[in-house]
């Protein structure tokens, strides 16, 4: 979130079984460091993902600095507690694979995806998204932990709530209304919500 700093901030993993960074590179540098709780319940999530979407593959983006602060060109991500996630995808042939993020589309964020969620011959698996989101929410409320906004493209909100979990996220999950500063077409936008520890004195 904004205006925030973060103390002892961890580093998520490179990749897993089933997921991956969105930039080894973006990744040495720092860019994707998290509050300790925000780390459990992304790891979690992506390990209940291997049996409850078997075969579908997952790309974090950026997440923030080891000690917080401004993370250009973000608004938020200041205090470990924001993440971007890209959009699980679908190839041509159907197979779930990762979405391309390099140099040349700025890591991802300069990917444009229509209307109907496709961008050359990648097309969003918006049920690995819905699953995604409640597997989030799930590992969340196990760790005391909430899920206090979520940011994607309004007009994908609707394939989002069409799908098996869609009901549930909409009843449980805040998104945001309306569009934000930034489409969020190629990603979404995850705010956790952690309990601080009062200080003594």
């Amino acid at each position: 979130m904004s205006n925030g700093r973060l103390e002892h901030g961890v580093r998520l993993p490179a990749s897993g079984p089933n997921f991956s960074s969105y930039s080894p590179l973006a990744a040495r540098l720092g860019r994707t460091y998290v509050h300790a709780k925000v780390l459990a319940v992304v790891v979690a999530a992506y390990a209940a993902l291997e049996e409850a979407a078997p075969g579908s593959v997952f790309v974090y983006g950026e997440t923030g600095w080891p000690a917080g602060g401004r993370i250009r060109p973000h608004r938020t991500h200041q205090n470990g507690l924001s993440v971007d996630f890209f959009v699980p995808v679908r190839n041509r042939t159907g197979r779930s694979v990762p979405l391309p993020t390099d140099v040349a589309n700025r890591f991802g964020y300069d990917i444009e995806f229509d209307a109907d969620g496709q961008f050359g011959e990648y097309r969003i698996d918006f049920d690995a998204l819905a699953e995604h989101l409640y597997q989030l929410h799930v590992a969340a409320q196990a760790r005391g932990v909430g899920v206090a906004l979520v940011i994607l493209e309004p007009q994908y909100l609707p394939r989002l709530f069409a799908t098996s979990r869609g009901a549930f996220l909409q009843r449980n999950l805040r998104f945001m209304q309306g569009a934000a500063w930034v489409r969020h077409d190629e990603h979404y936008h995850v705010d956790f919500a952690v309990q601080c520890k009062p200080l003594d004195g």
